[in-house]
């Protein structure tokens, strides 16, 4: 049960990596597009910095998770769309109560 919520989290962090490419499609100086990229990597590398987290302490990460679940609902305006939730927001929620899971199941394994 442990493996799970990080496997998950490292392949949604991947696929929301993926939409940061766009930016190199555009036909602009390469300096700009880099801007772009690195602008649009921002969600992805607080991700990372929250698996890394979750990775040894998976309370606070499984909290943090939450969290930026609410955070990407309401910058991202997923509520609008079912397909927003599924695709944005639902993933994250899923991983951070997989996380919380996990470590409910460890601290019950540890009693």
């Amino acid at each position: 049960m442990t493996l799970l919520p990080r496997i998950l989290g490292i392949l949604y962090i991947l696929f929301i990596s993926m939409f940061a490419f766009d930016v190199f499609a555009e036909k602009v100086p390469f300096l700009r597009q880099f801007a772009g990229f690195i602008i649009h990597m921002i969600p992805s590398l607080l991700l990372t910095a929250t698996l890394i987290a979750a990775w040894k302490y998976p309370l606070i990460g499984g909290i943090i998770f939450l969290l930026i679940c609410v955070g990407f609902t309401i910058f991202f305006h997923t509520y609008r769309h079912l397909a927003g939730i599924l695709l944005i927001s639902g993933p994250v929620f899923l991983i951070g109560v997989l996380f919380l899971v996990s470590w409910y199941i460890r601290q019950q394994a540890a009693s």
